[in-house]
């Protein structure tokens, strides 16, 4: 265990090349009192730590000293290499880059671990495109990614329904989902979010912007995907839901919805029957996504939505009330 916590200590120090006793022991959680056990086993060892004192000091490595990817084990190499997503990368122009890395750490590997890469590759595959959607990334995809990285001011034009905007933009970052890009960008102060196939123009400005460092790609994307979804539920139907219903709702409406119908469902009865509260985005919308689950699911409100419900119920049974099947016609026919 202390050996994997000396590895990581060089680890951070080769990549941030100076570190206060504090910030190794939130990245390594451990206390500072172990920090400088660990400094002085590392010293010992033959490792070059240097530690400066006063303001602005704390641990480095003297002289550029690098250590070998002697510490990986075969699962940590595998991780690695599954790490890539070499699809994404591609789309963002990385993909040489991507390859250039991957290579520099397969020859730092011992010989044991050299079929890592291929290993990887064999048993896990990335398709990040959702089913029946266009494959090829947006054409503007890379003139904002080369911005993201270069944290470098844009011009950006970007089409709304029947119009396009202009904006300045500062790119701070890309984000996949199902298939689809989004930038984030500031805009006037305020965090604004993109769709790039959208994008209709990119002009570098040659300006660089000061990135704010405490900002989290991922935690903001998360918090606003939520805020994006609760502000489209702004209705409630009331439903009556068999446990097979229950199942099944999650694949019917948004996980969201499906999670608080599952919160908000009271006792069941004798047949397991629960009544629940569901958030939906409309009555129309959630009318198609309960007939997805036939029989197994009873909306008991509002009125409307039960009407137009056992609307549906009474043509599907006249449908299938005739004795035999219509004629399907030419196409059905042998």
């Amino acid at each position: 265990m202390r050996a994997a916590r000396l590895i990581s200590a060089v680890l951070l120090l080769q990549s941030r090349e100076t570190m206060t006793a504090a910030e190794l022991a939130r990245e390594l959680e451990v206390s500072e009192r172990t920090v400088y056990r660990d400094m002085e086993a590392l010293s010992a060892a033959g490792v070059p730590v240097y530690a400066d004192q006063g303001r602005g000091g704390g641990y480095r490595l003297v002289g550029g000293y690098r250590t070998r990817l002697t510490g990986l084990t075969r699962e940590e190499a595998e991780a690695l290499f599954l790490s890539g997503l070499p699809g994404p990368a591609g789309d963002m122009g990385r993909a040489e880059a991507l390859a250039a890395a991957e290579l520099k750490v397969l020859a730092a590997l011992p010989a044991s671990m050299r079929d890592a890469p291929a290993r990887a590759s064999q048993r896990f595959h990335l398709d990040a495109p959702g089913w029946f959607g266009e494959t090829g990334p947006p054409p503007l995809l890379r003139d904002l990614a080369r911005a993201v990285w270069e944290d470098e001011t844009v011009d950006l034009r970007y089409r709304r329904k029947d119009s396009e905007v202009a904006r300045t933009a500062e790119p701070y970052g890309l984000v996949l989902k199902n298939g689809t890009w989004y930038l984030v960008a500031r805009v006037g102060g305020r965090t604004r979010t993109y769709r790039v196939d959208r994008v209709t123009a990119v002009r570098p400005t040659g300006e660089r912007f000061d990135r704010d460092e405490g900002f989290d790609l991922a935690a903001h994307w998360a918090e606003q995907a939520g805020v994006f979804v609760r502000s489209l539920l702004r209705e409630e139907v009331t439903v009556r839901l068999s446990p097979a219903g229950m199942r099944a709702l999650r694949y019917s409406v948004e996980p969201y919805a499906a999670r608080r119908a599952a919160e908000e469902a009271g006792p069941p009865d004798e047949r397991g029957w629960v009544v629940t509260a569901l958030p939906v985005e409309s009555a129309v919308v959630a009318e198609s996504q309960l007939m997805r689950l036939g029989p197994e699911v009873e909306v008991l409100a509002p009125p409307e939505l039960r009407e137009r419900m056992a609307g549906n119920a009474a043509r599907l049974a006249e449908l299938y009330r005739a004795a035999s099947p219509r004629d399907p016609g030419p196409t059905g026919s042998r």
